[in-house]
């Protein structure tokens, strides 16, 4: 047996437990931008099972971007299932309780949410990994499933379209 499987930790109930408690909310706080508040922690759910299931696939040190790239393709199901999101559902105003969390107000402004349709889904998911997630370098490439330098490289150009999009709207 080599020193790696010696020194790796076992990937028991208490491996993820920890995961659980150190990415969960991330996780939920993922889909509560993206999907029907109502359905957020059914989604959630699926990732971290997910999660449990494929433990030994899950990159060590790299728990959250493997979270997120996996939530990206647990959301691409979700919505290829066609799931209409009722009116009621949607906030009257921003000051109630989705005020907490920025990345609610900005999905609230008209000239964001026109700018941000204009992109490709790939530039918006690039964007709100890296804006509403936090990631970036290696972190954002393991989500996207490409190297640190593409990573960069894609967040780089997908900027310079929000850019154009943004100066293009602000003209018009």
């Amino acid at each position: 047996m080599g020193s790696d499987a010696a020194a790796a930790a076992p990937r028991d109930q208490a491996w993820f437990d920890a995961l659980f408690a150190e990415h969960a909310r991330a996780v939920h706080r993922y889909f509560l931008r993206r999907a029907p508040h109502d359905d957020a922690e059914d989604l959630a759910a699926d990732v971290l099972s997910t999660a449990w299931r494929r433990r030994d696939d899950v990159p060590e040190g790299h728990e959250l971007p493997w979270l997120y790239r996996t939530a990206g393709f647990v959301l691409a199901n979700y919505r290829r299932k066609g799931r209409p999101v009722p009116v009621e559902e949607l906030p009257d105003d921003v000051d109630g309780e989705y005020a907490a969390d920025p990345a609610d107000v900005v999905v609230e402004d008209e000239k964001v949410r026109t700018v941000l349709a204009t992109l490709s889904p790939r530039d918006r998911q690039i964007l709100l990994l890296h804006v509403w997630e936090g990631l970036d370098g290696e972190a954002l490439g393991r989500a996207l499933g490409i190297s640190r330098g593409g990573a960069a490289a894609a967040l780089s150009r997908a900027r310079a379209r929000l850019r154009d999009g943004w100066n293009e709207r602000v003209e018009a």
